[in-house]
């Protein structure tokens, strides 16, 4: 049986529209009282499990866990897919953000977080509404606090539109930004973003003593914050997604059992979470091959069936449903899955991945700092 990806549990695409409801006193999905100011804390790659597992290191994040519930980060458990699902509050069959490289109209594999182009427009290619637009039509302002390079870029202008860009080099930098505009006076909405945990993990491993030492330093500057919290300011921490550390041993290099490649025209997705394009009418044949090798540590679906278990949302936009793999192949074990003749592959160098529908990976902290 496939897992589901998305349960009646909350999830991230909860977790903005509440913080929104919040700042007009609406009812709300997370129960949030109502607040004047809000911050959205991402700190990319930080699952669950990973933040369990070195609590020790985390004095202010690891007791707040153990008070709170986890969320579901939805799938793909990558980057594009589920801060685009935080960011507009719906899930990737009606957004369109459905894996890190997938299939566009052109009929190109294109990395949806550095390959926007003007065949790509940000503006139609993500397709829902942003939490930010809709804080803007409310006459609500909001900031977006990230790294200064990603300003301009297309994911930029496709998941944070509606939100005025902010850039702070260090994490230091955009904590401070966010402390100063919680200290201003009006209403608004503002989200952090902090991709070191997870560029650590893809390259020393979450296991790692680096990726401990960015936790304790990412711990710090969240306590700092919420320690200079003003009445009806509140700060809310989530991640995108877990991660999962594989070692070199777990690299299945499936060019090496051609069998498996018959009737597949192009392999997109990331090691964890394969779409393979397939020729015409070979999708079933072509999964149930895959099945027959790697369903012992691998779900394999259609995209026929990945869509009825309710994986990519509760439904899935006819124009979304081209970008999908005809089938897809997800990790179950602490495995990735490569191409050693593909020219694009840069992930044979990584530990930390994400992407499949594993706990580790799908299941990430909430945490509420001045919000009751």
């Amino acid at each position: 049986m496939l897992p589901a990806a998305f349960t009646t549990r909350a999830s991230l695409a909860t977790v903005l529209p509440s913080s929104l409801a919040a700042l007009s006193g609406s009812v709300n999905d997370l129960g949030l009282p109502r607040l004047d100011k809000v911050v959205v804390v991402v700190v990319d790659g930080l699952g669950a499990a990973a933040l369990r597992a070195r609590g020790g290191h985390a004095r202010t994040l690891a007791p707040a866990l153990s008070k709170a519930t986890t969320i579901d980060s939805g799938f793909p458990t990558t980057t594009a897919a589920a801060l685009t699902t935080l960011t507009t509050g719906t899930t990737p069959g009606e957004h369109g953000m459905v894996g890190y490289r997938v299939r566009d109209a052109a009929g190109r594999l294109t990395n949806q977080l550095s390959g926007w182009d003007e065949l790509m427009d940000p503006a139609t290619w993500q397709r829902s509404q942003t939490v930010f637009e809709r804080a803007a039509e409310a006459g609500i302002p909001s900031i977006a606090i990230g790294l200064p390079k990603y300003a301009g870029s297309g994911f930029t202008a496709a998941a944070l539109r509606g939100a005025e860009f902010v850039g702070g080099r260090t994490p230091a930098d955009r904590f401070a930004i966010a402390e100063r505009w919680l200290a201003a006076p009006g209403p608004g909405l503002a989200y952090l973003y902090i991709a070191e945990l997870d560029q650590l993990a893809h390259a020393r491993g979450w296991e790692s003593p680096e990726w401990t030492t960015a936790l304790e330093t990412i711990d710090a500057l969240v306590a700092g914050l919420a320690r200079r919290l003003g009445p009806r300011r509140a700060v809310l921490l989530t991640a995108d997604h877990g991660i999962v550390d594989v070692p070199e041993t777990g690299h299945v290099l499936y060019d090496g059992a051609p069998e498996l490649l018959d009737g597949v025209h192009e392999v997109a997705g990331e090691p964890r979470m394969l779409h393979l394009y397939t020729e015409d009418g070979a999708a079933d044949a072509v999964a149930s091959r895959w099945r027959d090798s790697e369903g012992d540590r691998a779900w394999v679906a259609t995209r026929a069936d990945a869509v009825e278990a309710g994986w990519f949302g509760p439904s899935v936009d006819p124009g979304v449903a081209p970008r999908i793999g005809d089938v897809l192949v997800g990790a179950r074990k602490r495995i990735a899955y490569y191409d050693d003749r593909d020219p694009q592959r840069t992930g044979r160098t990584m530990i930390g991945q994400h992407g499949s529908l594993t706990p580790e990976e799908t299941r990430v902290p909430l945490l509420r700092f001045g919000a009751a």
